[in-house]
């Protein structure tokens, strides 16, 4: 049974990654992480000597995916560094794994998502405009990933 009546902010998250260093940190404050999700195709079969009149559905295979960072842009080439190693070494790139966990409001832990085996397959650098002056200077970056794991913490 849940202990907690209300749901959890989406405002309070954390995103660690491998960032080139010795274990993972949290890089770069990311204001926005999208596209959580893992999925199952169904195939539908039917026995030709079946006594009903319908299909069974059988699962298949699950995809996970694509899962989209934003956050705005920092004096950081870590991006850059993992996009070129992947791009001069292909699929033998180091894929490594990234933990999404979300936080209650006093900071504790509370679901986390790991993606395994991730690589980014999308930057968007920021859309500049010399008239703004209000709005932040954005990034993002679409990392694909084989498998997704939850946990509740």
């Amino acid at each position: 049974m849940a202990d907690r009546n209300l749901p959890y902010g989406a405002f309070n998250f954390v995103v660690e990654m491998p960032t080139g260093r010795d274990s993972a940190d949290a890089l770069g404050g990311f204001s926005e992480v999208t596209g959580i999700g893992t999925e199952m195709t169904v195939a539908e079969y039917r026995n030709g000597n079946a006594l009903v009149n319908h299909v069974q559905k059988v699962p298949g295979i699950f995809k996970t995916n694509d899962v989209t960072l934003k956050r705005g842009v920092v004096n950081s080439a870590d991006f850059w560094g993992w996009i070129n190693e992947v791009r001069r070494t292909g699929p033998a790139a180091k894929r490594p794994n990234v933990t999404i966990t979300l936080r209650d409001e006093t900071g504790a832990p509370k679901q986390r998502w790991q993606l395994r085996n991730v690589f980014p397959m999308k930057y968007t650098g920021p859309s500049l405009n010399a008239k703004g002056g209000q709005d932040v200077a954005m990034e993002e970056l679409v990392l694909s990933a084989e498998q997704i794991d939850f946990e509740a913490v």
